[in-house]
């Protein structure tokens, strides 16, 4: 059986000091592992790492695309509150994130969010109603 659980996210930065202080600005703290190489951000219940794109690629042996669209992964953040959407877009703003998708109240009754982060990594922010989180705030179910 393969344990059902996601514990790390990699995302192969191209520019990795300037994709690291971009997190860094958002104010999330990294792990005593990172490095110069190497990041690694703390989020409730699964690890954020940022790695050169070249060594996953040697690591993977695949080539990525470098494109500056949609890579075909969308992370999330989500909230405790509707309003808290709202107050995430400004801090990621701030910190010079780029929102392509002001908050709006979805048909189905949540509060949702796009932004890129600057190497174009797409992230939504959402208030799911139903959601619930654990004591250590990670989300179960929705």
């Amino acid at each position: 059986m393969v344990p059902q659980r996601v514990s790390l996210v990699t995302i192969g930065a191209m520019h990795l000091p300037e994709l690291r202080s971009f997190y860094q600005k958002l104010g999330w703290s990294e792990t005593a592992i990172s490095s110069d190489q190497y990041s690694v951000f703390e989020t409730t219940g699964v690890l954020l790492s940022l790695y050169p794109i070249q060594e996953l690629e040697k690591d993977t042996g695949m080539i990525f695309s470098a494109s500056d669209g949609l890579k075909g992964t969308l992370l999330a953040i989500n909230v405790d509150q509707a309003e808290d959407v709202d107050d995430t877009i400004v801090n990621i703003r701030a910190a010079g994130g780029n929102v392509i998708r002001e908050p709006y109240d979805a048909a189905w009754g949540g509060r949702i969010a796009y932004f890129l982060d600057p190497e174009n990594n797409c992230w939504e922010v959402t208030w799911n109603p139903t959601a619930v989180f654990n004591e250590k705030g990670a989300m179960i179910t929705f």
